[in-house]
């Protein structure tokens, strides 16, 4: 895994961005509650991913275009221009705003599990929240790509060792993977390891780091390398999670409703070193949440409006950092918008089929692409998680929907 990560590039973001707080949580209640029976939904989940986060990777590297900006340009003149625009930036900008407040506070518990007071949770998040604030302001892009590199690299440790001191079943764990199967009440907890896993706004920020990273066709081998292998270890790092927690609490009645649970129930039954490593990769994983959720933002929006959007460009910087304020102030103020949240849910639910949709149209444009466009084989495959991701966003919108109000 080092000697990978030696050469890792702009996939690493994606890897930082989908394990976060939501994802660990997920997992842990998937795992908690079902077992290993929903790992096959992570493998499919990680597949899908693979597939589109490799065509935003070719659209950035051949195109040395964002998937913001082909949106932009392609809606020009369009009656959808404005509407699909104002889609995006609301999915993306209110979005990950209100889900800062999650990435913050999921880091906030994994410290506050080490140091056992649960009171100064603002104040870690606070601290939290400066610390990405100073990597958006100091950094470059090279500087960023490394500190998450070091950053997942620290979380993949930390989830990896847990998982071997608890010591899963394989058996199980190969056979929850192989053998597709959803029990009863498992429906939803699938659909949001599967929602965890391939997200909208990874598109956008891969995209543009790939366009910012490498310049020329020939580092396209670099970047589907790049792309097979992060995200990969980040799937890796789904399961190893899931089966954590389906080896300590399945069939034990223990209640589990996050991953900070888990760590703190994991001490009495595996010793100190589990909990603390489990708090170690959840404080890791909000963290690089915190980082990647304002630089998607970022990339999007001002490639939407046609700003400079290089990591050292003012409006970028802006973006990004008012997302990282919008989600310090919720968590500072104990503030929980449930409406902005449900909101946010519904938009990347519309959001998430549209945004693959158009990135399979957009591979096959010569124009763009020559060579590099998609052939009927990457069509295919193309279209399908197509379908998959547009019965996963129905479904998010729907359970959305039937929320407000309520």
């Amino acid at each position: 895994m080092l000697s990978g990560f030696k050469n890792a590039g702009p996939a690493v973001f994606v890897t930082a961005a989908f394990i976060g707080p939501g994802t660990v949580t997920a997992c842990t209640i998937a795992g908690a509650e079902f077992g290993y029976a929903l790992i096959w939904g992570l493998v499919v989940a990680i597949i899908a991913a693979i597939v589109l986060q490799e065509m935003a990777a070719r659209l950035g590297v051949v195109g040395q275009q964002g998937l913001g900006q082909t949106l932009a340009d392609s809606l020009a003149g369009s009656l959808w221009k404005w509407p699909l625009i104002l889609l995006v930036i609301a999915a993306l900008y209110v979005g990950n705003s209100a889900y800062q407040a999650g990435n913050l506070t999921g880091a906030a518990l994994g410290v506050a599990a080490v140091t056992g007071n649960n009171d100064s949770i603002s104040l870690y998040a606070g601290l939290i929240a400066l610390i990405a604030g100073a990597v958006f302001l100091r950094g470059s892009y090279r500087l960023i790509e490394r500190f998450l590199v070091a950053v997942v690299l620290f979380m993949s440790f930390a989830f990896i060792t847990t998982f071997i001191v608890v010591k899963p079943d394989i058996t199980s764990l190969f056979k929850g993977a192989v053998v597709p199967l959803i029990p009863e009440r498992g429906l939803s907890t699938l659909i949001t390891l599967i929602g965890t896993t391939v997200v909208p706004y990874n598109l956008f920020l891969h995209s543009s780091a790939a366009r910012t990273r490498w310049h020329r066709v020939d580092n396209l081998k670099a970047a589907r390398a790049d792309t097979i292998m992060s995200i990969s270890i980040g799937g890796l790092v789904s399961i190893l999670i899931l089966s954590t927690a389906a080896a300590s609490f399945f069939g034990s009645g223990a209640s589990i409703e996050n991953a900070s649970d888990m760590a703190y129930q994991l001490e009495p039954v595996f010793g100190g070193s589990a909990k603390y490593l489990l708090a170690a990769g959840l404080f890791a994983a909000g963290l690089s949440s915190a980082i990647t959720a304002p630089m998607a933002t970022a990339y999007a929006v001002s490639e939407i409006l046609g700003l400079k959007s290089g990591t050292k460009g003012t409006a970028f910087r802006v973006i990004a950092l008012s997302v990282l304020a919008v989600g310090s102030l919720s968590v500072v103020l104990d503030l929980r918008p449930l409406e902005i949240i449900l909101f946010a849910q519904l938009a990347n639910g519309l959001l998430l089929p549209i945004t693959a949709l158009f990135l399979v149209l957009v591979m096959n444009r010569k124009s763009l692409l020559g060579e590099q466009a998609n052939g009927w084989f990457a069509n295919i495959i193309g279209l399908t998680v197509v379908v998959l991701t547009a019965s996963l966003g129905l479904r998010m919108v729907t359970q959305a929907a039937g929320n407000f109000g309520q």
